[in-house]
């Protein structure tokens, strides 16, 4: 017998309902029913909880090459969601591009991007749209870290990603090599990020 049909058997044994079940493992309602689906394992944690719960152990509650497979989506679940959340926190510091004084004004002076001139209004719109971009990307990918979203964690990472080749190619284009240089060192480590995250799954 499967984890998801033991599940269900030790709750009807119970006379409980997955709302019950859920309150009192303080989970939702859909994550049970994912659980008794198939179509999902609970974390470790939860599996604790459901073990106490029920006054069985673990063994008897879920297999062990179930809990191997338990154990690997917790881990690529865990490094999906560091990663994602390390790559939003690189892409938010690009705000600070809005008061570092690294462009330069065609006299040979560094100025801050709002202080910036000698150069057309639209090319400075985008240099602003560009850096508010990759920071509000940041931001979102910081924040849809703390869900259990791997496709939201995944689309902010891809997103970042090419937000930094396109930061790096506008602003080498342009003559801006340090606003340039910085985007390109930011896509490097999270390239650096990535290949490393991808030899832990």
């Amino acid at each position: 017998m499967e984890f998801h049909e033991k599940l269900q058997e030790l709750r009807k044994q119970k006379g409980i309902t997955q709302e019950e079940l859920a309150a009192a493992l303080f989970v939702s309602r859909t994550a049970v029913s994912k659980w008794e689906s198939g179509r999902g394992y609970p974390n470790i944690d939860s599996l604790r909880a459901l073990s106490r719960y029920f006054s069985v152990t673990l063994d008897e509650l879920i297999g062990s090459e179930e809990m191997l497979t338990a154990a690997e989506d917790e881990k690529k679940s865990a490094i999906e969601k560091y990663l994602a959340l390390i790559c939003g926190a690189i892409d938010l510091l690009l705000a600070t591009l809005f008061f570092l004084p690294i462009f330069g004004d065609g006299k040979g002076l560094s100025t801050t991007l709002f202080s910036l001139s000698g150069i057309e209004i639209w090319i400075k719109i985008v240099f602003i749209g560009l850096i508010g971009l990759s920071a509000l990307n940041g931001l979102a990918g910081v924040i849809v870290s703390y869900f259990e979203k791997a496709l939201w964690n995944k689309h902010r990472i891809a997103t970042g990603l090419a937000l930094s080749i396109l930061g790096s190619a506008v602003f080498l284009m342009t003559r801006q090599p340090y606003a340039g240089i910085l985007y390109f060192v930011i896509l490097l480590i999270k390239g650096l990020l990535i290949f490393k995250s991808r030899d832990k799954l």
